[in-house]
């Protein structure tokens, strides 16, 4: 619920204002975090067996094959995506909200397919943007913190 929401936010900022340095305490703060998102994935273990494996594996291939793309390619090839993703975003978000206000209307079936398949592609975008603005950061940035730069592909494939 909205405890697990503050917990997972929380545990997030913690990590977020850790110094690279400080090694022991970033990756305590890391795996912290990982806690607090393993407690608000559990409830989908109850539906269990091999429809969690099967989109486990789907994803984790979706992402790595985007992944891998963004990462070989130019390093800024992707980083123009960002105020379009952002856009797409706005809209994915009133298409669910749209949904959840007017279940009944005529509209919903159309509303659900654009917050679920404008989702997916929106969110592989986002894997490409992160991905690509994580390694011009790791070749360009003074004091690169690679725990906090992974934050935004952790949240992508959450």
């Amino acid at each position: 619920g909205i405890g697990g929401f503050i917990f997972t936010v929380g545990a997030m900022m913690v990590t977020r204002s850790i110094p690279a340095e400080n090694k022991v305490a970033k990756y305590a703060g890391l795996a912290l975090f990982n806690t607090a998102i393993g407690f608000s994935l559990c409830p989908m273990v109850a539906l269990g067996g091999p429809l969690l494996l099967r989109a486990a594996a789907i994803t984790g291939g979706i992402v790595g094959s985007l992944s891998f793309v963004a990462a070989n390619s130019p390093s800024d090839k992707f980083l123009y995506m960002a105020g379009p993703l952002s856009m797409g975003l706005g809209a994915v978000v009133v298409a669910s909200l749209g949904a959840a206000f007017f279940p009944g209307a005529a509209i919903a079936p159309m509303l659900h397919n654009v917050s679920m398949y404008g989702g997916l592609a929106l969110f592989s975008g986002f894997v490409l943007y992160d991905t690509s603005k994580l390694v011009t950061n790791a070749k360009n940035k003074q004091n690169f913190d690679p725990v906090n730069e992974q934050f935004g592909i952790y949240l992508d494939i959450i």
